[in-house]
């Protein structure tokens, strides 16, 4: 079944997953987060709409971005291709817009993420994958990030060593 959500939603804010975020943060020190509300904020120093964070100097900080995902999100990407600093941004994963092919794509380091996050009261899954992409020296290989990145809403891994296959 196609869900209509795939094609378009009724909102473009898709509050970052609590839980996400807390994985995220073991391993970047969050000090900026630029799409948030006094609801939702990640960090202690934020923009919300008022304060219009594109307007804002994210450079020399270790900033969270969580964009709205509508036709606004060039403008948040675009801003994060440009930072000096570190930049790591939940996207949705669309691979074909402009705003990925111009400011994501070779700019950043990218990790698609297994299934798909819980938005908000992280009730039900979004109706879309996503990203993170990472601009900025953050001194994680990319192999690191994946990792780092795993979205914690997949069950976990088992593997299995290749002496197990060998004694089966």
């Amino acid at each position: 079944m196609i869900t209509p959500g795939l094609f378009s939603s009724l909102t473009d804010d898709w509050a970052t997953p609590r839980r996400y975020f807390e994985q995220l943060r073991k391993f970047f020190p969050f000090d900026l987060d630029v799409c948030a509300s006094a609801k939702n904020f990640k960090c202690n120093d934020y923009f919300d709409l008022a304060d219009n964070g594109l307007a804002q100097n994210w450079d020399n900080r270790v900033v969270w971005m969580n964009p709205p995902y509508g036709k606004s999100i060039i403008h948040w990407v675009k801003k994060a291709s440009e930072t000096k600093g570190i930049v790591v941004g939940l996207l949705p994963s669309r691979t074909d817009p402009v705003w990925f092919q111009e400011y994501v794509l070779d700019k950043a380091i990218v990790v698609y993420l297994g299934g798909r996050l819980r938005f908000g009261d992280e009730s039900k899954p979004a109706p879309f994958g996503s990203i993170l992409a990472v601009w900025g020296d953050s001194g994680y290989t990319y192999e690191q990030l994946k990792a780092i990145a795993r979205n914690p809403f997949l069950p976990s891994l088992t593997f299995v060593a290749d002496s197990d296959l060998k004694a089966a």
